[in-house]
């Protein structure tokens, strides 16, 4: 027969042999010994130190910790799909729960630290989105659109940067949980994760064992986070409202205010005051290490957290840009700078307050609610972190009907 023609299909399509594999049996090895359980030794609990001695390092470490938690949160250049900025929500607010109990346990100090290494991560993107603003602005008219080169390599540094940062962050935690201070503290957290199923009994024994003791484990737990939850509530609702009036209005309302200034680039200014109110929020949470001006009663912080309502009209008098359909009329406050104050004020007592409350809640020495309970430093500090990050939920829904007041538009398309 013929070999067939380069342009016939046979020349194109051929069959190909199969060849056959013969599983050889010795190569197929099952290991069917047991490996040894290493029986764990049950050591008595450690009772939680009333007095912690916080060292540097460990301040260091904590501050560090807090600027990971963020860290992943702030997708300022929005390069993401909704899904991946979904899950690092979800993961950041699990990370933060789980630094704030253990920052807890070290006492007011470390929380202190967490929550200002929180706000050094906004200051460092804030900073980051100045310079690609005034990088893309620079000798350009007012009128300017960037064409965003300069935020795309803003972006790559500040996310090659985030990733090294985190890898620091994990060996400082790493470090940390190697130390006898760690161990004496966080013994409580530790001590079941570490337990072996030897502990519990035979294998036969040990299936309906575990699930009867995880499920009175899971009712107590639920128990307790609602016991100290009901003690703190005003630590809460503070902590949440704080969190729910700065997002109403920053940013839907702040990004609106216009420069007063005709040589200001609108860009420029935008960017600026985002700086100016990370700027304010980590101070307020600094200035909160200085032991004179700490406020641990809880009805003063609630009072304080509701009177921050009152930046609301004050945002309002400056030069915001409504929808095309409203008036126009000559600003209250028609002053940068003044702006700038209000925002400032507004950034350090989002700190001050938010600090004073994650730092009181969980204090056995200034929080008399808590009745000297060591067992519930770690709760107390995560359900006041839960109602935290609610605040930030609660916050950011209402910022859509907040833009839809002022503006008179539709906020998910203007």
């Amino acid at each position: 027969m013929p070999p067939p023609s380069l342009g016939s299909p046979e020349a194109l399509y051929h069959v190909v042999p199969s060849a056959s594999y013969d599983a050889n049996p010795s190569q197929i090895e099952l290991d069917r010994e047991g490996g040894a359980v290493e029986t764990g030794v049950s050591t008595p609990p450690l009772s939680h130190p009333q007095t912690v001695l916080v060292t540097a390092p460990i301040r260091w470490i904590h501050f560090i910790l807090g600027c990971a938690v963020l860290l992943s949160w702030n997708g300022v250049f929005f390069s993401f799909i909704l899904f991946n900025g979904a899950s690092q929500a979800v993961v950041g607010a699990y990370l933060q729960t789980s630094v704030i109990a253990v920052a807890s346990l070290f006492g007011p100090l470390a929380v202190q630290a967490m929550m200002s290494g929180q706000a050094a991560v906004a200051v460092a993107v804030s900073g980051v989105q100045v310079i690609s603003a005034a990088a893309s602005v620079r000798g350009k008219t007012r009128v300017y659109i960037s064409d965003g080169s300069a935020e795309e390599r803003s972006a790559f540094i500040f996310f090659s940067l985030s990733t090294l940062f985190l890898v620091v962050s994990a060996g400082a935690h790493s470090w940390m949980t190697k130390t006898p201070i760690y161990q004496q503290v966080a013994a409580s957290l530790e001590r079941g994760r570490k337990r072996t199923a030897g502990e519990i009994g035979h294998a036969d024994e040990r299936e309906g064992l575990v699930t009867h003791v995880s499920s009175t484990s899971a009712i107590e737990d639920t128990a307790n986070a609602f016991r100290v939850g009901r003690a703190n509530a005003i630590y809460e609702v503070a902590v949440a409202y704080v969190f729910i009036v700065t997002l109403a209005v920053y940013p839907p309302i702040t990004t609106s205010v216009q420069p007063t200034n005709p040589s200001t680039h609108p860009l420029l200014f935008s960017a600026f005051h985002f700086l100016v109110f990370n700027v304010g929020d980590f101070l307020g949470r600094y200035i909160c290490s200085f032991p004179i001006f700490l406020i641990w009663s809880a009805r003063r912080l609630l009072a304080l957290s509701l009177s921050r309502t009152l930046f609301i009209p004050l945002f309002l008098m400056c030069n915001i840009q409504r929808g095309p359909t409203a008036a126009v009329t000559s600003p209250i406050i028609n002053s940068d700078l003044m702006f700038m104050i209000i925002l400032f004020l507004f950034g350090w007592s989002n700190g001050y307050l938010s600090s004073l409350c994650m730092m009181s809640a969980p204090s056995l020495e200034h929080n008399p609610r808590l009745k000297g309970r060591a067992e519930d430093v770690d709760v107390a500090a995560t359900v006041a972190s839960f109602c935290l990050v609610g605040g930030l939920s609660i916050g950011s829904i209402m910022s859509f009907a907040v833009k839809g007041i002022f503006c008179g538009c539709n906020p998910f398309t203007n």
